[in-house]
């Protein structure tokens, strides 16, 4: 199994996971770091939708607790062809992207874009932009 089918399998494994009972909209994420770890995450809603948890945010969580700081590649899987990463977990991606990530979408079938962290997301804010 290659390691992108493998990261596919786990993001796909952990959407069965969520918890979404107001939208049924499942995703999963799986990333991996530069030394091979995966972690993964799941989408977890709450009654008050904003502070609903993307399950980006939670592999990136997971990655953090864990002591790893920097995402390599990623595989984002929900219900719809084209479930892209929102514009918080877009900017996770600037904040722990390698400069070479590559964010893939898929549905359940498999992926079907893939996508480079400049595509996603142009122009992000960077640290270094800050006015002190």
């Amino acid at each position: 199994m290659s390691d992108l089918n493998a990261l596919f399998e786990a993001a796909k494994s952990v959407r069965e996971k969520a918890y979404a009972p107001y939208s049924n909209f499942l995703v999963g994420a799986a990333f991996r770091t530069p030394d091979g770890s995966v972690f993964t995450g799941c989408n977890v809603e709450n009654a008050s939708y904003p502070v609903s948890v993307c399950a980006e945010g939670g592999a990136v969580s997971a990655m953090i607790a864990a002591g790893h700081r920097e995402i390599e590649e990623a595989v984002v899987v929900g219900d719809a062809a084209l479930c892209t990463p929102c514009g918080i977990c877009r900017q996770r991606f600037a904040e722990f992207g390698a400069d070479n990530l590559v964010v893939h979408i898929a549905d359940l079938n498999g992926i079907k874009r893939s996508f480079t962290l400049e595509e996603l997301l142009p122009a992000a804010f960077e640290l270094e932009d800050r006015k002190d």
